[in-house]
């Protein structure tokens, strides 16, 4: 569909409704969007956003899309384009050159056989017709535009080589790199701690008004949307509930929704410590816990020597029975590491103990007094996508713990040890009729997060390790997974090593808290104590920027 007009928005979506089969997903949502505007699209998980904008460049895999999406042309008095019609090779030329995307989880979305840089470069090759060395200092100038440490060192990185954060920052740079003039933006802050979060909107605004470039903002951020967007578009199962200027939806909502995603904020609902009661088991100690990882000197030194990467530093603490220890900080910080020492995946050095017992993971896997520990400590990853395998079932996903420590169950009792794990989270064959024989992609983010919390219980451990449970999750799934988690610890007794960028999540789930930057402990004591009279000016630098 071709519309000749001068005036028109940059973006115009019309009676968009997209289905999978025969079964609608997305009820012909209409809305637009201006240069140099930035609009949020908001929803719990399952609700369409992300589904509508893939759809937008028809990225959606066998979707079945109707209705127009009009894009407005460079030249002046052209004619709108409609994106569902276009030729395939006509909408090729577009993507990543005039409409760019940051996809949700960097780690699926980057290439893991080639280094963040070069992938870059590749861009900048395809879309501005660059060399190789014309574009590479392009290309480390996207990653330094984003405030990753050490640009030069991370361009020539590989995905698995860094944080959950800088990941994110590779993604956004790519998409940055050709200045787009329509962003689509699917949870680009989702992995990110709240400074690195303000400096990302920053940038993105400072692109914007350089370039004229709009932001389609995909999030569940409520935060980030009052701070970032102009405008807010509230999607429901599908369908478009709300729609206005931010300050006026937030301040006055007018649909029974958004007032529950405004209401959604996480809530503090755990056992406090009771000074008359007996002190609790320790169940995790930790002292000098440090990790180091080799590096590579530069020039011929390192041909016969090894640098040293210090990636926590002497780090000390203790951890009761159904307490909860919240670990945060800055991407890169430390805190994922440390979690992965704790778990015994990555060789440490210091005293860690879990009980009574030494816990040296790494290189002891096969011995039987590992695999009894083993089962004591679990763990729930921060993106449930890839935590999962998607070739395995959920009876198989979930099961797989029992087939380890359990060997002599039945089949039979296998099953219904994994059907009262699964209704424990909250799952059950009322509301997933053959649950057991379905797959990962069937569920949205916040299912697949209590297929993980399932998985990891089945087996009854004493420690969870939580990385980032919740930050890949919208507001109101992520209050409805930390509710489950408090009260699986107030019914198990479990403690939990929480990992987290998010000081809103530290203040409703933890006891004690340690701060970590740079690799080392800055300050830790009770969450109370350190979030509301920190003595450390990072401290401070991460609690006001939550705030703000």
């Amino acid at each position: 569909m071709n519309t000749p007009t001068t005036d028109a928005p940059l973006l115009q979506v019309q009676d968009l409704r997209i289905a999978f089969d025969d079964k609608e997903v997305v009820h012909g949502i209409s809305f637009q969007l201006g240069a140099g505007e930035k609009l949020a699209l908001v929803g719990e998980s399952g609700s369409g956003k992300s589904v509508t904008a893939l759809s937008l460049l028809r990225l959606a895999a066998h979707a079945r899309c109707q209705g127009c999406v009009l894009l407005r042309d460079t030249a002046p008095g052209a004619p709108l384009r409609d994106l569902l019609s276009l030729p395939e090779r006509e909408l090729q030329g577009l993507r990543g050159d005039d409409i760019a995307m940051i996809f949700q989880e960097p780690m699926t979305a980057l290439n893991p056989l080639f280094t963040v840089g070069e992938q870059i470069v590749e861009v900048l090759q395809l879309k501005k017709g660059l060399s190789r060395q014309q574009a590479w200092p392009l290309a480390v100038k996207a990653l330094a535009d984003t405030g990753i440490p050490e640009p030069e060192r991370r361009a020539r990185s590989y995905p698995h080589q860094l944080s959950g954060g800088q990941r994110q920052r590779a993604m956004i740079a790519m998409a940055l790199a050709t200045e787009p003039r329509l962003l689509l933006a699917d949870e680009p802050t989702t992995a990110l701690d709240v400074t690195l979060r303000a400096q990302i909107l920053d940038l993105l605004s400072e692109l914007q008004k350089r370039t004229g470039m709009a932001v389609l903002l995909i999030t569940h951020d409520l935060q980030m949307v009052r701070r970032f967007a102009d405008r807010v578009a509230v999607m429901e199962k599908g369908v478009l509930v709300e729609q206005g200027a931010v300050n006026e939806v937030f301040s006055r909502p007018q649909h029974a929704y958004t007032r529950k995603l405004l209401d959604s904020l996480p809530r503090r609902d755990v056992l406090e410590a009771d000074p008359a009661d007996p002190a609790p088991a320790v169940v995790l100690q930790a002292e000098g816990l440090r990790v180091v990882y080799p590096v590579p000197l530069p020039g011929w030194r390192g041909w016969w020597q090894r640098g040293e990467f210090v990636a926590v530093q002497g780090a000390s603490f203790e951890l009761a029975q159904g307490r909860t220890l919240g670990v945060v900080g800055e991407s890169g910080s430390g805190k994922s590491t440390l979690a992965q020492a704790v778990l015994g995946l990555l060789p440490s050095q210091g005293t860690l103990r879990f009980g009574e017992q030494a816990w040296q993971g790494v290189g002891t896997r096969n011995t039987r007094a590992h695999r009894a520990l083993r089962r004591q400590v679990q763990v729930v990853f921060q993106d449930p996508f890839s935590s999962l395998s998607p070739r395995l079932t959920v009876e198989e996903i979930v099961g797989e713990g029992l087939l380890v420590h359990e060997p002599a169950l039945s089949a039979e009792q296998r099953r219904a040890r994994v059907a009262q794990a699964l209704a424990e989270v909250g799952l059950g064959e009322v509301q997933f009729p053959g649950l057991l024989a379905r797959y990962p992609h069937e569920f949205s983010g916040g299912q697949r997060q209590r297929l993980a919390i399932a998985r990891a219980l089945i087996v009854g451990p004493r420690l969870l390790v939580l990385d980032e449970p919740t930050s890949a999750l919208d507001v109101s799934i992520q209050k409805q997974v930390l509710q489950l988690l408090q009260h699986l610890q107030r019914e198990h007794g479990l403690s939990y090593l929480l990992i987290t960028h998010d000081i809103a999540v530290i203040r409703a789930m933890a006891h004690e808290v340690l701060v970590m930057k740079d690799g080392a402990v800055v300050e830790s004591g009770p969450v109370r104590q350190v979030l509301e009279h920190p003595q450390s000016d990072y401290t401070r630098t991460l609690v006001h920027a939550a705030l703000d």
